[in-house]
């Protein structure tokens, strides 16, 4: 049985290929269009996914969509948006998903809607390997639910309470997010970064944004909002609350941003824990499963796990809405065989592009570039880590691109985590982005526990934890003495386990810096073509692309600059930065 998951026309649109309660192939569409956060149908995520399952589309048994149109419909039309106004009114119809698939994908068959919470919690539960757990999915809104909570059982999944809009955490973190002059939709992963440089002296005066009410439900203060009028985050009154007047974008930031970064962080992380708190409650589950773009704040979900009664937490990788395509197909697998099927567990996120050493060397070939060939991959891994050793930031294009927003050992910027200055000069020099952004560690699995106050596996770098290693590791090091931990498995990423290794013997150090393969504003790398022009756009050393390496110094640099020149890769993105996306 093939079944084809979407999500689309909101933000990081995606599409994955289910076959028997298997992930054959997963993508973004932002990867193949060079658009931060495509909201766009996902044509070219799905013909990837056709080609990876060697199908067409007329192979495909069910096509999956992540929410309901007409129940979001009516959300848009109480929050005063004019479907008679032209310029809305493709936007609102409920029927442009259907349409846009029997068109733009040539799809006629059956297509089945699922509600947007129930695609997060899904894509949650039924990848987790749990056999039962409670649901906790939070994010800015759906159709109407903006939290909701759930319980699962074998192949039966149950949502019993939900908080709709305009209250949301989500849309709360957004306004303060706007209010600090970063972009919303995208730039609350700043926030969260900037929250350990400042004291929590806002805390109380934020308190006064959210009032938690009986069980799972809270409720926003609406008058320091603006987000219902479609123009703005917050309103004038939430200045007035806090004293403060909005930070104009790209300006300078002061202490008092980073104290209300703290401040909100803190207050985040009360009323999630409250709630999970309740939710434990409600289940009595020791397994807690959470998706939602919410659920990628990482030192909240550190928080979850260590103050409330929950064991274990399993959050979706793909907890933004590109995630939902996997749970959008999970449901339709779980309905169509009557709730018999069996999914496997999702113990990596290599589903993407990947591409063959031929491919790679005819692209390179078509350049004057110098590179360097490693027929034995064991001399290119020492190369590489000797190169890492010696204080060389390395742009690593290996294997299956990742699916969701996290770089993990496919499409990654690697340096020495033990190098002081490395964090400011990738910030600086490499990924062209604010100086205070931490930068997280990769450790093989079975040295985590000596460098990291971490009980578990840590795959997807979705939990924060404190640092207690021997080894000085300011590169990795946030300023609160945490860090976001990936580990690393021989199993699922033997390339990269192995380049670690090679680096630890070098140098007694089992842990090397990981950021993602991109630069400010763009997309992570999915082409061997966006490989080059990342790493001759940035201040990447070298760049070990298959069998292959090439270094800057071995390179003309006014050639890189014609390159350059005439090498028009990226494009806007078509999601709004400025309120949040509600149609």
């Amino acid at each position: 049985m093939n079944v084809i998951g979407i999500s689309a026309l909101y933000h990081d649109a995606a599409c994955c290929l289910m076959r028997d309660g298997k992930i054959v192939a997963a993508a973004q569409e932002e990867r193949f269009t060079k658009k931060k956060a495509d909201p766009s149908m996902p044509v070219n995520a799905m013909n990837f996914c056709l080609d990876e399952g060697n199908i067409s589309i007329l192979d495909v048994d069910v096509v999956a969509y992540y929410e309901d149109p007409v129940k979001k419909l009516s959300r848009q039309l109480w929050s005063g948006h004019d479907f008679l106004d032209h310029s809305m009114r493709t936007k609102m119809d409920p029927g442009r998903p259907e349409a846009e698939i029997r068109k733009l994908l040539g799809y006629q068959g059956e297509i089945k809607f699922y509600e947007h919470h129930l695609s997060h919690a899904a894509s949650s539960y039924y990848f987790s390997g749990f056999d039962q757990a409670a649901l906790l999915t939070v994010d800015g809104v759906g159709e109407w639910a903006t939290t909701t909570y759930g319980y699962a059982s074998k192949n039966n999944l149950n949502l019993f309470e939900e908080v709709d809009f305009p209250d949301s955490l989500g849309l709360l973190y957004a306004a303060i997010t706007s209010f600090l002059g970063f972009k919303v939709n995208g730039g609350e992963y700043k926030v969260m970064g900037l929250a350990p440089y400042g004291d929590p002296v806002y805390v109380e005066r934020l308190r006064k944004l959210i009032r938690s009410g009986d069980g799972g439900s809270y409720f926003l203060e609406l008058k320091y909002f603006d987000f219902i009028n479609g123009n703005r985050m917050f309103s004038d009154e939430l200045s007035d609350l806090l004293g403060e007047q909005p930070r104009h974008p790209e300006s300078e930031v002061l202490k008092q941003h980073t104290d209300l970064a703290r401040s909100l962080q803190v207050v985040l992380e009360e009323v999630l824990v409250e709630k999970a708190r309740y939710l434990y409650e409600k289940t009595n589950s020791k397994n807690l499963c959470m998706a939602g773009g919410v659920a990628l704040n990482c030192v909240a979900n550190a928080k979850i796990l260590r103050n409330t009664p929950f064991e274990k937490l399993y959050v979706q990788p793909a907890s933004n809405d590109a995630g939902c395509a996997l749970g959008a197909a999970a449901l339709a697998y779980m309905e169509m065989t009557d709730k018999r099927g069996k999914i496997e567990k999702m113990e990596h996120v290599y589903y993407g592009p990947e591409y063959s050493n031929t491919e790679i060397r005819k692209l390179l070939d078509s350049t004057s570039l110098v590179y360097e060939t490693f027929e034995d991959q064991g001399l290119l891994l020492k190369k590489a880590a000797q190169d890492l050793a010696g204080g060389k930031v390395i742009g690593w294009f290996q294997g299956k691109m990742e699916f969701g927003p996290r770089s993990l050992g496919a499409r990654s910027i690697l340096a020495d985590p033990r190098d002081a200055e490395m964090r400011n000069r990738i910030n600086a020099m490499v990924k062209k982005r604010e100086m205070f952004r931490p930068f997280a560690p990769s450790v093989l699995d079975e040295k985590a526990t000596e460098h990291f106050d971490l009980d578990h596996d840590s795959p997807f770098m979705l939990e924060t934890c404190p640092v207690i290693s021997a080894l000085d590791l300011p590169a990795i090091t946030h300023v609160d003495l945490s860090a976001r931990v990936q580990t690393v498995s021989q199993k699922t990423n033997p390339l990269y386990a192995s380049l670690i290794r090679e680096f630890e013997q070098l140098t007694g150090c089992p842990i090397v810096l990981n950021t993602s393969f991109n630069v400010r504003g763009q997309p992570i790398v999915n082409t061997p073509g966006d490989a080059i022009i990342c790493f001759l756009m940035s201040g990447i050393d070298c760049l070990v692309i298959g069998d292959f390496i090439i270094r800057k110094e071995n390179n003309s640099i006014v050639l890189l600059e014609y390159m350059l020149q005439n090498y028009d890769q990226f494009k806007k993105s078509d999601v709004a930065t400025g309120v949040y996306t509600f149609i």
